[in-house]
């Protein structure tokens, strides 16, 4: 059966084109409804009971799923047209809509998940007057302990939920497998006649946990409190949001789907060689604490982690790459609306990425103001970061005029900040900015009379990881570049330069290097650099013996970045006694001029010739030299069972 696409235009509030949103779906589309959710709800009824139909709206969608379930039919689809697109100050929204309806229509991408099970049992955090109501709640439900905060209160008479006292010293863990650490801890003693009593404290007390509810007053436990999954916390003094709590974390009781945000590839990794010190990007801009160092590499925690995408989007040797979906899927997600608005009739679009909040923030301002213009396509991401400096690259290469991106209350800022000034760094200049708004009319305001300027060639869709992605697009956007792209402090594109007066072609940098950018050459002394390779790490700097590495941020988009360049060579210095090439000339020259005559070890006359040989003839020569020390006299006969035997009477 064809899928039928259902359309209404909201008591005519909106213009719809039937041919151009068919087109673009490959769907039948019905006759334009005007009520479909008041009076003409029994029509809806019957498109639903035929199955297999796609309705244009967004507000309603309780209302028509619980209409199918009434009925016993398939639960539609859904898609909102209205809020943003077709609620506008603008009247040609048909490409829009078309873009949005080609968007919604690819497949889903497949997000990894894990199951996280939780017992119920909740630990409450506060004083006495803030944290036996909640707990009286609760217990119910949960298996309730609370730790208070203060310890001259009256207890409770009631065994419903565990009372004990103490300090949180520490705490780890996540939704259902919290671990703390606690001092003065305190127990009760049910036992006796009277009031309750506490034990006596005793420091180090170790407890487990699948909730907590803060309800202390005092600072979080956690960096990024409101990204860590099963840790609720309120102002104890507000009554509301206490009651909101409770009654989510009376439903935090079973089996939960946690989505695993990030793809990590530890051999990519470039923490760490050797204990020298490398990439740290992603332990300095985690607000959670998910990711820890680990040797050579570092360790994401899934079940901390809570996807704002800032690590994927700052690594530089893509490591670790933003799993939900993946940033292949979103550069084809952005060409294909490109594509179809285009193909709609749509000229110069600009892309508005945004999130939740913005998707909230774009309906409120449909509804009460201007609402969005016909050529701004909003994309929703479940991260902002999700879209870093090679998306936004993507987008302008594909066919968008403009990338704004629309910030919401919770999120990275700084690293947003850099991922933009990256983007405009290498060809984005004019063409990307941050929407950094309060209020819905506000972002009307700043998106209406912009005037726009279509890019000078035909778009393309650059694929592949990101780096090759913001190749591709520097390229397209920077056509007559004759020098390489200068980029701001920190990026992870750049070249190396080598003081060559200081360098002694050690290559300790080569053998650390975690991306090959720096090579050898086994024929002679020489230093390699490929820069398309080059991740700009800084371990190669800080191996270095000479202090003779400088890291030079930029992107060269010629052929030479993707070849090998010489960085130093010297001369070899050959073996006096075979010939064969080894070493360094002046390497050899500077040790021979220093140690020969001088040193312990060669005082003799021609010590110092062993030092201009090769390792094959420098053994030779250590071992057939007169007071050679390796040399003894002939070594004693092993003794064997014979020799024993033979010497007692009865043999």
């Amino acid at each position: 059966m064809t899928k039928r696409l259902v359309l209404c235009d909201c008591q005519k509030t909106q213009t719809l084109d039937v041919d151009i949103l068919s087109a673009a779906s490959g769907f039948e589309c019905s006759r334009i409804f005007t009520g479909l959710c008041t009076h003409q709800l029994p029509e809806a009824q019957k498109l639903i009971a035929e199955g297999n139909v796609l309705l244009a709206c967004g507000q309603e969608t309780a209302r028509f799923s619980e209409l199918a379930a009434d009925i016993g039919a398939d639960e539609p689809d859904f898609i909102d047209l209205r809020d943003r697109a077709g609620w506008s100050d603008d009247t040609n929204t048909a490409p829009k809509m078309a873009a949005l309806l080609v968007d919604h229509l690819r497949p889903a991408p497949q997000v990894k998940t894990r199951d996280v099970e939780s017992h119920g049992m909740c630990l409450i955090i506060g004083p006495s007057s803030h944290v036996f109501e909640p707990a009286a709640q609760l217990a119910q439900s949960l298996s309730v302990t609370v730790l208070l905060t203060d310890q001259k209160v009256d207890l409770p008479l009631t065994r419903d939920y565990e009372v004990v006292a103490g300090k949180v010293r520490n705490v780890a863990g996540s939704f259902g497998r919290f671990e703390l650490v606690i001092d003065a801890f305190q127990s009760l003693d049910p036992s006796g006649r009277g009031a309750m009593r506490l034990t006596a404290p005793r420091d180090g007390a170790h407890t487990q946990c699948d909730l907590i509810l803060d309800l202390s007053g005092e600072a979080a436990l956690f960096l990024a409190p409101h990204k860590r999954d099963g840790y609720l916390r309120a102002d104890p003094k507000s009554l509301p949001a206490v009651a909101l709590l409770v009654a989510q974390a009376a439903q935090m009781v079973g089996t939960f789907e946690k989505t695993v945000f990030l793809n990590f590839e530890e051999h990519l990794c470039a923490h760490s060689r050797a204990s020298q010190k490398g990439c740290n990007r992603c332990l300095d801009i985690c607000p959670t604490g998910a990711i820890m160092s680990l040797g050579e590499h570092v360790e994401i925690d899934p079940m901390i982690c809570a996807g704002c995408g800032a690590c994927a989007a700052l690594c530089p040797s893509g490591a670790i790459t933003y799993d939900a979906p993946k940033a292949s899927d979103i550069v084809k997600r952005i060409g294909a609306m490109a594509q179809a608005y285009h193909k709609a009739g749509g000229t110069a679009a600009r892309l508005l990425v945004h999130d939740d909040h913005g998707a909230e923030m774009i309906s409120l301002a449909a509804r009460f103001d201007k609402g969005l213009p016909a050529d701004v396509i909003p994309m929703h991401v479940s991260a902002l970061l999700s879209v870093g400096h090679a998306e936004i690259l993507a987008a302008l290469t594909s066919g968008f005029v403009h990338v704004y991106i629309l910030l919401a209350p919770t999120s990275e800022k700084e690293t947003i900040d850099f991922e933009i000034a990256l983007a405009v760094a290498i060809g984005a200049s004019g063409r990307v900015g941050l929407l950094d708004v309060s209020d819905p009319s506000d972002l009307s305001k700043a998106l209406y009379g912009v005037k726009t300027s279509a890019l000078d060639f035909d778009p393309i869709l650059a694929l592949g990881n990101r780096r090759q992605v913001t190749r591709l697009a520097a390229q397209a956007l920077n056509p007559n570049a004759e020098v390489p792209l200068a980029l701001p402090e920190g990026a992870p594109y750049g070249a190396v330069l080598v003081n060559t007066d200081s360098c002694t072609l050690c290559l300790s940098c080569v053998s650390l290097c975690p991306s090959g950018a720096l090579l050898d050459n086994p024929d002679m002394p020489q230093l390699r650099f490929q820069e398309d390779a080059c991740l700009q790490c800084g371990i190669c700097a800080s191996a270095c013996p000479e202090d003779a590495i400088t890291l030079v941020p930029q992107l060269d988009i010629s052929a030479v970045a993707l070849g090998q360049r010489v960085l130093n060579e010297e001369e070899p210095f050959c073996c006096v006694e075979c010939g064969a090439a080894f070493g360094v000339k002046s390497t050899v020259e500077k040790i021979l001029k220093k140690l020969d005559g001088k040193h312990s070890m060669f005082v003799e006359g021609g010590a110092g010739r062993i030092i201009q040989m090769c390792d094959k003839c420098r053994v030779n020569a250590q071992f057939h030299r007169e007071n050679n020390p390796l040399s003894g006299g002939e070594r004693p006969r092993m003794r064997t069972t014979e020799d024993y035997l033979s010497k007692r009477r009865d043999h």
